[in-house]
């Protein structure tokens, strides 16, 4: 894979640690904060695959645990020919946590492309919501 700068880094190592033994589909995130702190995750499956948590979820998890609470970009690396975006859930999650940053997809091959998540999640549930009864 191509190096091209430290948050697919991260992703790139976080991806090494998945525990992926039903699907072997491994998936590596990194998170940035606003101060330059990454915070990394990787996917973690379950036998019942619905308890199943997303390297995204895990590095946004591990940020607000930490104290974080403003973030810059997102990194998420697979193994995939075809790059692979962030499931559904994934997206509403980085939306509320993130707002509309820059997701950098990249697979093994060092293809790359990023996203502003407003493009990945264009009409995204919000609090905004909740107070207009």
């Amino acid at each position: 894979m191509k190096r091209t700068n430290p948050l697919m880094e991260q992703a790139l190592k976080a991806r090494l640690h998945a525990y992926a033994p039903f699907s072997q589909f491994k998936v590596g995130a990194a998170l940035q904060a606003e101060d330059g702190t990454i915070y990394t995750g990787c996917n973690v499956e379950n036998s019942t695959y619905g308890l199943t948590v997303c390297a995204e979820r895990v590095a946004i998890f591990k940020a607000i645990s930490e104290g974080a609470r403003r973030f810059t970009a997102l990194a998420v690396v697979a193994d995939t020919r075809r790059l692979t975006p962030p499931c559904g859930a994934c997206r509403q999650l980085i939306w509320e946590f993130c707002g509309n940053i820059p997701v950098t997809l990249t697979n093994l091959k060092g293809k790359t492309r990023s996203y502003r998540m407003k493009a990945l999640l264009p009409e995204p549930f919000s609090v905004k919501f909740l107070e207009e009864k």
